[in-house]
């Protein structure tokens, strides 16, 4: 077996570890990686790697990169938080991608999505598994564009003689993954929240950041992890389909102040929207404050069938992953 792979979003948080992973596969002779701004494969040690130009927004650009490959992988994806932009370029482009890919009877289609597709909704089994519908939430723009794209997916793909498989990684973490923010300030809310929360941050001395804990936990999976499995779906390993990607174990709002040697205090519920500002700009969430829903309701995964059927084998737990992330930047984070 020989595969040319091409990749969107080559450079990106999970792009970059997923090269690294299809150099390293022998089965994997050309990747085609296409990112509107240039970078030179040779920097990052990659021998197999060619450098495409374009846009997911430049149809003719898409159609040229799909007719080259056996399989497309589809990572690129913009967050413009709280507007409609973001929404007309994640469908426009991945529709792009999409219909390339299926006319140029590509193999295998493969897409990142999110655990945000299920959406923050209380009714939500747990954990989480993948026959589970992915319904979003509309008035989180990162959780219902994550739903609408695997929707027209489903349409492009349908009756066609590509195989499409879709991931839903928990909030992707490591060494490479973007920190949001230089520093975690002391949280300045007392005008928000109630008397009770507000006397517990006025007797913490002010000598260390102090961070909300809703109490709820979460799920985080190592980039390096993510990218086995999407090499796995290139390979064609396992079925096309939905699979969830999480590392094992959770963590809370607190292993993450332990692990940046600042304090928490614990928040009741009805004081959890006086922290979104605070909990939005925290490393490893997506820039967008629509992410306190995910500190507020559990959004925790199966991931058995990505285990099973890919014979997917994450190799960092999340607290491992969660210490990773916050070494590689304590430099940043003590500036």
């Amino acid at each position: 077996m020989s595969l040319t792979v091409a990749v969107t979003g080559p450079t990106g948080e999970i792009g970059k570890p997923f090269i690294r992973a299809l150099e390293r596969q022998k089965d994997v002779t050309r990747v085609l990686g296409m990112a509107r701004r240039p970078f030179d494969p040779k920097e990052h040690k990659w021998h197999k790697t060619e450098y495409r130009q374009g846009d997911v927004l430049d149809r003719a650009a898409v159609e040229a990169l799909c007719a080259e490959a056996d399989v497309v992988v589809h990572l690129a994806f913009i967050i413009v938080a709280g507007s409609g932009e973001s929404r007309k370029i994640n469908l426009e482009g991945s529709r792009n991608v999409f219909e390339a890919a299926v006319a140029a009877k590509a193999k295998r289609l493969v897409y990142a999505s999110s655990v945000a597709a299920y959406g923050f909704h209380e009714d939500n089994p747990q954990p989480l598994t993948e026959d589970i519908p992915a319904r979003g939430t509309e008035a989180h723009p990162y959780s219902a564009d994550k739903a609408s794209v695997e929707d027209l997916l489903s349409e492009v793909v349908e009756d066609s003689e590509t195989d499409a498989y879709v991931f839903r990684p928990c909030i992707v973490a490591g060494p490479e993954a973007p920190l949001l923010i230089n520093s975690i300030p002391y949280v300045q809310l007392s005008g928000k929240l109630p008397g009770a929360v507000r006397s517990l941050f006025d007797q913490v001395p002010i000598l260390k950041p102090v961070l909300p804990d809703p109490g709820v936990p979460f799920q985080l999976v190592h980039h390096d992890d993510v990218a086995l499995a999407l090499r796995a779906a290139v390979l064609g390993r396992g079925t096309p389909g939905v699979y969830n990607l999480a590392g094992p174990g959770e963590v809370t709002m607190r292993d993450l102040a332990d692990a940046l040697g600042y304090y928490t205090v614990p928040v009741p519920e009805l004081a959890v929207d006086a922290t979104a500002e605070v909990i939005a700009r925290l490393p490893f969430l997506p820039d967008e404050a629509s992410w306190i829903e995910a500190a507020r309701i559990p959004v925790i995964m199966d991931t058995a069938k990505a285990r099973s059927q890919l014979g997917w084998r994450p190799r960092h737990d999340a607290l491992e992953t969660l210490k990773a992330t916050v070494e590689a930047h304590r430099e940043d984070l003590s500036a």
